[in-house]
């Protein structure tokens, strides 16, 4: 019961997020321009936020497994009917808090990005895609997914008993994924300006690495694209407005 109760609430969760982004993307009419922007408290804040929402849509249907399995585990374990929601709970929003907290340097890496000249921007995305992409095919990202594509591994090699397991797990769990797939993140961010597109394209990948049979291959497949994506953009750099969204050229 614990696990079906899970993963209706996680899943109504993703389903909101998911409803906020599409809502955002279609009604904003900035979506995808490349401004100058200045930092402040406020517009930070309010990126963080958008940021925390989308991660929530991006990143919970893909660990759904992880937390549902952790679910049940712990439905067995506790003893009074209800005991392992709290534990539960806990595992999941430290793992949507973690996530959250990466808005905050996405953020200044969006203002200082929107700072530079067009020409110093494009090679910026060039290499941010080179470098994304040699990232998905090193063995620290293999470690990282594998710690991902297997739950029961997971939960076997961290098992802590009660909230304080919660906690300890669903900590350990955030940064295995933060460092599996920050760096399509990134992509995301400087490629894509976060526009609809991109986001839906990367959660894609991110779902299909962690889920899919063979993900691994998948990741790599990404890699290898996001190279050519890279040496493209370098060779071609008005390539980088398209990325962005931007129709005029440089």
């Amino acid at each position: 019961m614990t696990s079906v109760l899970t993963y209706a609430v996680l899943l109504a969760l993703a389903a909101a997020a998911w409803a906020h982004v599409v809502w955002t993307a279609m009604t904003d009419e900035m979506a995808g321009m490349d401004m100058v922007m200045t930092p402040s408290f406020l517009d930070g804040l309010v990126f963080v936020l958008a940021w925390a929402i989308m991660m929530a849509a991006m990143m919970l249907p893909s660990a759904l497994p992880m937390i549902g399995l952790y679910a049940t585990t712990q439905g067995r374990q506790s003893g009074p009917a209800g005991a392992a929601g709290a534990p539960v709970a806990i595992f999941a929003l430290v793992y949507l808090a973690l996530w959250a907290a990466t808005g905050v340097p996405m953020y200044f890496a969006s203002v200082a990005l929107s700072g530079l000249s067009p020409a110093a921007r494009a090679y910026g995305v060039a290499g941010v895609l080179v470098a994304a992409g040699a990232f998905q095919l090193s063995s620290f990202k293999r470690m990282c997914l594998r710690q991902c594509r297997s739950p029961l591994g997971f939960l076997l090699g961290h098992w802590r008993p009660g909230w304080r397991g919660g906690l300890s797990l669903g900590w350990a769990h955030a940064v295995y994924c933060l460092g599996c797939c920050w760096a399509l993140m990134v992509v995301l961010v400087a490629a894509g300006a976060m526009g609809l597109a991109w986001v839906l394209l990367v959660a894609a990948v991110v779902a299909a690495e962690k889920v899919v049979p063979r993900g691994e291959w998948i990741a790599r497949l990404a890699g290898v694209a996001l190279v050519a994506l890279g040496v493209a953009v370098a060779i071609r750099p008005g390539l980088a407005l398209t990325l962005r969204g931007v129709t005029a050229t440089m």
